[in-house]
Formats: C-alpha cells, structure tokens, sequence
C-alpha cells in the first residue's frame, strides 16, 4: 500500500513524500519486504526521472533478524530503525523525493545533496557500538561536527535536524541528553544562539550493543536569517527549562519555497507538563494544537504538511489513534510506530515536515 503527497514551490518545483507498507500481517517478512520493494520500483517506474530519492528510513518489527535482509541500495542516504510499524506488520518505508537535486556519496551513511543554491547533508544511522548512550552521543556528534568542518560548516550554522533512536529509551534517554548536552556547551549551542530541531525516540539497532544511533540533516552555506526557530511560547515551553536542548522546530528559507521541520510533539503545556496524563484522544488533541501552534507561527498550514510520524508507548492505542488520524488527515501520509517518548506520561508523539511555496507566506489568514 502507497500513501503519497506533492507538494509544490512557487518555481512549480515539486517535493514528494512516500510511505509503503503491506496490507496483510500474516505474511513472513521475506514477502512483505519483497512487496515493499516492488511498490518502490513501480513507484519509481511509473513517475517521471526529475524526482530524485534524497533520504529514506526502513522501519522493522525486528532488526537483529532484519536488517541485513535489505536492499543494499545506495542512491541517497538510508536509515534503518526498530519501531514496528503498529498495524503489525513487519516492515515500512518512508522516501523522501526532491525535483531536480543532485545526490552524490561522501562516505559511507553520509550523502551530499545539490539543490537551490547549497548543498544538503544528510547522514544516517550514526552509532557507536559498546559505548554508554552519553559517551556514544558525544562521540557521534562531535563527528558531525567534524564532517560539517571538512566542508566549511558546522553544528551551529548549519544542522537544522537530528534524529536519535535509544535502546531503553527510559533508561538510556538521560545519557543521551548529558552527552548532547556536552556536545552543544563545547560548540556553542546555547538557549542564547540555537539548538537543533530533533526527535529523540525509542529505537534499536540492529547490534545489540548499539545504545543509541542518529540520523541528521544538515545545509551548507546559510546566511543570517535563513534557518529560524520556531517555538509557539503561548502553548510550549521551551525546552531548556527542564534540561534538554532542542528547538520546537526550525524553519529553512530557500528562493521558492520554506521548508519547516516540527521537532517530535507530544501532549505539554508551556510549563513543561503532561496534559491529559493516561488519555490517549484527549493526548492526541493536544498534540496536534501543539503542532498546529509551530505551523501557524511558521506561516504553514496542515495542507503544507508532507508526511507525518506518530510514535506510541502502548499498542493497544494504535486503533483509536489511527482512526483518530485518519479521520483528520485522510490526505497525508503517516506510519504509527512503536516507540516510546523520552517521559513516560506522554502516551503518544509526533514528528512532521512541511513546505510551503514563498509567495503564500505573505497570505494574512492561516486557517
């Protein structure tokens, strides 16, 4: 099954996102794999060659019995996480497509990608085998960092989004703030500059020993004003008031279009607080006010909405919350998943991207 959404700039350059999964759970995952890939290439077939793959992420009900069953493709930058897909099947794909960009390998995980003046780097699946979730966040970090440096950019100037998937969330997220946290004092993300938009979720690795892995995204060559934060004050606090640093979200200003990144949402008021603690559709309706808050202040709508991810703590939600999404956002595509969040009282999450063509900024009403 494809769920997909165009979005186009005012150049009348498109952008699409694409979801596959498989319809029936019973198979065995050799088919449904098999399946998935066969609706990627008829996909890529049957639309026309402009559209390029610039990242994608594999989603597996088992990695350590998965992974290395995969496509090896190489085209763009490819991420692989445990987080079962919550229809209960065993394997999902999102693809991330772009008109007219250039995608070139630098090293292995890490892809360059030419479009709209810069260049865009992408890496996926970071990770540091056998190290403590502090040390490996720290050390996967810093070789970002070190990457972006090799091409005149850096943590600050140039990251707009990290991805980080913990083993044990409940128990590893605490390292992964500290070793984040490092990171950013010693490079000068500060509640003062910026942080980074990021999602930091339950997840596994394949390797077992593998306590926390990341995927991010990066532009070179930005100027002053470009990359903005987004925040929505009135109904989010900001973060480093209960010791994280990441940004609600942050937006990117290109010729044609704006492209804004929501960092994962959950059910929080702007004093930090679980709202609706232990209720799954009351949790959800927050969610999405707090979304709509970071869209609003961005100048985007739920229509400029490309593609969205909903992480749950319990499975036994996923019915109502798929129904619950399905009713509001028949158009869109989103995968439900199995992930806890970083606290356990947030019962649900959700991450999105959007673009939104220039001109339509300028519009005054935002409904």
């Amino acid at each position: 099954m494809i769920q997909t959404k165009t979005l186009t700039s005012s150049a009348g350059k498109r952008e699409r996102h694409l979801i596959i999964k498989v319809d029936d759970p019973t198979l065995p995952f050799s088919v449904q794999l098999a399946r998935v890939k066969e609706e990627y290439e008829l996909f890529i077939n049957d639309h026309d060659c402009t559209m390029t793959p610039v990242f994608r992420r594999w989603f597996l009900s088992d990695s350590a019995n998965q992974a290395h069953l995969l496509p090896d493709w190489d085209d763009c930058a490819t991420s692989v996480v445990e987080q079962a897909p919550l229809d209960f099947t065993k394997v999902a794909l999102w693809v991330w497509f772009i008109e007219d960009a250039v995608v070139r390998r630098l090293s292995h995980g890490v892809y360059a990608m030419e479009h709209n003046g810069h260049t865009h780097i992408f890496e996926a699946a970071r990770c540091r085998p056998g190290l403590d979730p502090e040390s490996a966040t720290d050390d996967i970090l810093s070789s970002t960092a070190a990457t972006l440096a090799d091409y005149d950019g850096s943590l600050l100037s140039s990251c707009v989004r990290t991805w980080f998937f913990v083993q044990n969330v409940d128990v590893n997220y605490a390292g992964v703030v500290k070793g984040r946290n490092s990171v950013f004092n010693r490079m000068g993300l500060t509640p003062s500059t910026r942080f980074i938009a990021s999602t930091g979720i339950g997840g596994r690795h394949a390797d077992s020993s593998v306590t926390v892995q990341m995927d991010s995204y990066s532009v070179l060559g930005l100027h002053e004003g470009q990359m903005r934060q987004i925040n929505a004050p009135e109904y989010l606090n900001p973060t480093y008031e209960y010791g994280v640093a990441f940004e609600r979200a942050t937006s990117v200003d290109y010729i044609d279009r704006r492209q804004l990144f929501v960092s994962g949402t959950a059910s929080i008021d702007n004093h930090g607080e679980v709202v609706w603690e232990g209720d799954i559709r009351r949790q959800t309706e927050r969610m999405w006010t707090n979304v709509e808050a970071l869209l609003r202040e961005a100048s985007c709508r739920w229509e400029n909405v490309g593609h969205m991810l909903v992480y749950l703590r319990d499975p036994a939600d996923a019915p109502v919350v798929g129904d619950l999404f399905r009713q509001r956002f028949p158009d869109t595509p989103f995968l439900i998943l199995l992930a806890p969040v970083c606290r356990p009282g947030w019962l649900i999450e959700m991450e999105c991207m959007a673009t939104a063509p220039l001109p339509s900024l300028l519009k005054p009403s935002l409904q």
